[in-house]
């Protein structure tokens, strides 16, 4: 229950975040944007062909009399429109991450950077990344495309396929949602992916509650947009808290030596004691008296 309420929290905090810094609110939209714009424009080129597509693929039907041709043809092309439709959710945001990768690396860095105790991201060329994140957005589409499949037959079950099967298909979403949403700011950690998923299934909660309000809120197109960029922010604290960053380990100050103890003067020599008085001449000695 902690997890769930602090996934939220995450949720709610990068939405304030962007909602302190305008300027990185504006940048995090640019991508959704265009992949919204993208989108529109080949939904729009679907539902103008969706008919002519139908046709084409039922030639079987061109001598069927009326109604029927036209109500099979007319569910067909409804059919290729709603799966489009269909598919452009479930890709948008996984398109969307792709399209932004620049721009979303800057507002994590930027997020750290605010948060303090920023990673060193690995040196990996632009084209690297890019081919990493479809990779990795496409092995999380077929995950997601698989639970799809065992959850729409699970939906054949009288009252469980009304009831359990759908709350369950939006928590599978929140959390792959959120696998997609934190994968920017654990790839800056250099954490692969399964490394990621791996860390989010230890702490379910976490990542349900922070992927699941998400997920209901993006099956608005406008509000997917107006929330991407509070989105990641929020991904990012979240990130956070699975992998903290570890800061650079500091230099310590060069310590200069001591200088050491002035050495102690050496001792005078001390003069020789008298000779004391002999009684003959010291041998060897040619001054001596005879």
């Amino acid at each position: 229950m902690r997890d769930l309420v602090a996934g939220m929290k995450c949720l709610v905090g990068g939405q304030k975040w962007v909602g302190r810094h305008g300027r990185w609110w504006g940048f995090g939209m640019l991508p959704a944007l265009l992949t919204l714009a993208g989108y529109a424009v080949a939904l729009a080129f679907l539902g103008g062909w969706s008919k002519d597509l139908a046709d084409w693929a039922t030639p079987f039907a061109d001598h069927w009399s009326s109604p029927w041709q036209g109500l099979l043809r007319d569910a067909l092309a409804a059919i290729a429109f709603g799966g489009g439709l269909l598919l452009s959710l479930l890709t948008f945001t996984a398109v969307t991450l792709t399209v932004g990768q620049p721009f979303y690396e800057a507002l994590c860095a930027k997020v750290d950077e605010t948060e303090g105790g920023a990673p060193t991201p690995p040196e990996t060329p632009l084209w690297r990344e890019l081919v990493i994140a479809v990779r990795d957005s496409a092995y999380v589409l077929l995950r997601v495309a698989a639970f799809g499949v065992v959850l729409f037959g699970c939906g054949f079950i009288p009252v469980i396929g009304q009831t359990v099967v759908p709350a369950l298909g939006f928590l599978v979403s929140g959390f792959f949602l959120t696998v997609e949403l934190t994968a920017v700011a654990l790839q800056r950690r250099g954490v692969p992916q399964r490394e990621r998923i791996r860390l989010l299934r230890s702490r379910p909660g976490l990542a349900l509650g922070f992927g699941t309000p998400l997920i209901l809120a993006f099956l608005v197109p406008l509000v997917t947009v107006l929330a991407m960029p509070g989105a990641v922010a929020g991904a990012t604290l979240l990130a956070r808290d699975l992998a903290p960053p570890t800061r650079r380990p500091e230099r310590a100050p060069e310590q200069e030596p001591e200088p050491s103890a002035a050495p102690e003067p050496a001792a005078a020599p001390r003069p020789a004691p008298p000779a004391a008085a002999s009684a003959g001449p010291a041998a060897g000695n040619p001054y001596a008296a005879s």
